[in-house]
């Protein structure tokens, strides 16, 4: 059994949920411990540092020194909280000055931050911690002959991820675990336009549409996702880029880890498929199905 201290962050714990209940029913199959950081606080996102630089860096701060005492790896599945915690991290470890700021601020709170977390996202968890085949091993529902588009968003592989930022592979190579298909998908790392859908509605839009142009086009039957941000702009805008765009997309974006646990026989239930806008029954039926007969025996 591997155990980490687990940040769930705010978005799975509402537009996310399918996330968070996916993440949990594989976690006991793959024989990890996710333990959720006890008290944590929202990370701030990007939009918070964009107008507060120092106030932003010690709402992150907070989830490290609690991280800290557990003396485990902090593990996120969200992508913008493990690029602000990441960002927060190394700029504690690089800037002396900032450093003492955010001490003062912390001991303020009966809080101490010595820079001792490692964070990380729970993809590159399941990738080099878990491991391909050991997570092969354990396919009990394999979903030979879907096609998938493995989206790996921005934030994920950038600036210092632990995949290539252009051409990432460890999505595709975890797919192809699972007995599906990753399609080819050049967008794969280009932005959604994340929380600009609010202000920009428009600029995002497009971006929503070039991504689900160019997995459609590639012969994807759904999506998979490793971020919450992408999933959300992906699934809920998705009629409006048919009204605005006059295009007639009907593509189920899932989250990586419930494609997962449907390959490791887990109930698509317990998986949050019905949290999902875009409906995936016509295309995962026969898996679902699988997976029910599969926990029946």
């Amino acid at each position: 059994m591997k155990y980490y201290s687990y940040f769930p962050g705010c978005s799975l714990e509402a537009t996310a949920v399918a996330y968070g209940l996916s993440t949990k029913a594989i976690s006991g199959p793959l024989e990890m411990e996710l333990i959720e950081l006890e008290d944590w606080n929202c990370c701030g996102s990007t939009p918070y540092s964009s107008t507060e630089d120092l106030e932003a860096i010690c709402i992150a701060a907070r989830n490290l020194a609690l991280a800290e005492k557990t003396g485990l790896d902090l593990v996120t599945p969200c992508s913008s909280c493990y690029c602000t915690l990441s960002r927060a991290n190394s700029q504690l470890r690089e800037y002396p000055e900032l450093r003492d700021k955010v001490r003062e601020i912390l001991a303020a709170a009966g809080l101490e931050y010595k820079g001792q977390v490692r964070v990380r996202h729970l993809a590159e968890v399941l990738f080099n911690d878990i491991g391909l085949e050991f997570i092969k091993s354990k396919v009990v529902n394999p979903l030979s002959g879907l096609k998938v588009a493995p989206y790996y968003g921005c934030q994920l592989v950038r600036p210092t991820g632990f995949d290539d930022p252009e051409n990432p592979q460890s999505l595709d190579l975890l797919i192809a675990t699972l007995g599906a298909e990753a399609t080819p998908f050049p967008l794969k790392s280009r932005c959604c336009g994340g929380s600009l859908i609010i202000p920009e509605m428009d600029l995002a839009l497009g971006l929503i549409h070039q991504l689900l142009e160019s997995a459609t086009t590639n012969g994807a039957q759904c999506v998979a996702t490793v971020c919450p941000l992408c999933q959300t702009n992906l699934d809920a805008y998705q009629g409006i880029v048919n009204s605005k765009f006059k295009t007639r997309y009907d593509l189920p974006v899932l989250f990586f880890t419930q494609l997962l646990g449907l390959a490791l026989g887990i109930a698509p239930k317990e998986l949050g498929f019905d949290k999902n806008i875009i409906s995936a029954e016509r295309v995962l039926a026969p898996f679902t199905t699988a997976a029910r007969s599969v926990r029946e025996t």
